[in-house]
């Protein structure tokens, strides 16, 4: 696959269904409906064909989903109501006996009869480098019903033919949740991740190697979980931790596993501490040659503003991570609560859920993992990475490390 950007056009005019009360003595209570069509065509440069392109349209007041399928074709139309919409396409083209894949975000309000809407559709980024094959975010419950705050992890997969190196890897945090939109200006996220909170291993550059197939994992505490409750992971032999310096937390720092570097954090005693409900993102990325980690610090950071609840302004700094330096994503969320992803749709345009409602009680002791698409010639598993998330992940999975860390 050539590997370049595409910007294509999708204009779309769009109506819908919508229902008028009017006041009128002589028709109190009577209600009327207008429908429209939303067409979607497409144009590109040297696109011979439209494979496939899903599009899914969801109305962020109702939470009502619209969904859609171009095969070979240029054009498209259904109906849909008036309302406030975020967009995603995901898909493949045909360009020069290739086929690429696309992606795109956006979104728009509908109030009038014909909306026209210019959506550019960006070539999805593949590296041969890690991808994330899990993420551990919900935590277990004890054998007493109670939250037990430590035993979270991400693991990490060389899915790759070469032998990869974690040395200097990064890990990036969202500033921003799945769940709500602040509008924040100035915000492109087709540029950059905003972070809350960054981490970054250890290492020269060859001290960590990782043979295709295989996996690392960074825990929250690098313990055997088990003796503090029957519940939880041992997690003793994790290649990483990032352990807090909360005493509330009653972390134990184990001298045996490298700690990450916690580079920037938000929260007090330098915390990296997953949501437990899910309505986060994360990123891996590498620091490009030039770059470190101060430099980093003193050049990206990121100040915005948004209206708050009261309709005041609020300003706010946080770090961006720029999309040339990462390497995979993942969006977390759930379906009753989702707005939009944080990432472009370049890096990940879908998302992944443990449970389906705000503070689910299922989702305690299970984790969001990438599916297995076949085998490596090493016998290791292959997954599945089309940079969409909805596509690439099995929800509401059991955790891979239940039952220990075995390679």
């Amino acid at each position: 696959m050539k590997k370049r950007v595409l910007l294509l056009s999708l204009a779309a005019m769009m109506t819908a269904t919508f229902t008028v009360t009017s006041c009128s003595s002589d028709d109190f209570g009577v209600t009327t409906t207008q429908k429209g069509a939303l067409t979607l065509s497409f144009s590109g440069d040297n696109i011979s064909s439209y494979k496939t392109l899903d599009i899914e349209l969801k109305e962020v007041n109702t939470g009502a989903i619209i969904k859609g399928k171009v095969e070979n074709k240029t054009a498209y139309t259904f109906e849909v109501p008036y309302g406030s919409y975020k967009i995603t396409v995901n898909g493949a083209v045909i360009s020069d006996n290739d086929e690429v894949a696309v992606g795109a975000s956006a979104q728009t309000d509908i109030a009038t009869m014909v909306t026209n809407l210019d959506i550019p559709l960006i070539l999805k980024k593949f590296h041969d480098d890690f991808i994330i094959e899990e993420v551990f975010f919900t935590g277990i419950k004890t054998v007493d019903g109670k939250n037990y705050n430590s035993s979270r992890y991400f693991k990490l997969t060389n899915n790759t033919k070469n032998i990869l190196y974690a040395d200097k890897l990064v890990l990036g945090q969202s500033e921003f949740l799945t769940t709500d939109d602040k509008n924040p200006t100035p915000y492109n996220k087709n540029l950059a991740f905003p972070v809350k909170a960054v981490m970054v291993l250890p290492g020269t550059g060859t001290e960590y190697p990782v043979q295709p197939g295989d996996f690392i994992v960074i825990a929250d505490n690098a313990i055997n979980h088990k003796s503090n409750t029957s519940t939880a992971y041992d997690l003793h032999n994790a290649d990483f931790e990032f352990p807090s310096t909360n005493p509330a937390l009653g972390q134990v720092d184990n001298p045996s596993v490298p700690n990450a570097k916690i580079i920037y954090s938000q929260m007090n005693f330098n915390m990296f501490f997953l949501h437990d409900r899910g309505f986060e993102s994360y990123i891996i990325a590498r620091i490009p040659a030039g770059e470190n980690e101060n430099t980093f610090l003193q050049q990206f950071k990121y100040d915005y503003t948004y209206q708050n609840s009261a309709g005041g302004v609020t300003s706010k700094s946080a770090y961006t991570i720029p999309n040339s330096w990462i390497i995979d994503g993942v969006n977390n969320s759930i379906s009753t609560k989702f707005v939009h992803t944080l990432t472009s749709a370049s890096i990940d345009g879908g998302w992944t859920s443990v449970g389906t409602i705000d503070k689910d009680p299922t989702r305690y002791g299970k984790s969001v993992r990438r599916k297995i698409t076949g085998q490596m010639t090493n016998g290791k598993n292959l997954y599945m990475d089309t940079n969409n998330s909805s596509n690439d992940f099995t929800k509401d999975s059991e955790p891979s490390l239940k039952n220990g860390i075995v390679h």
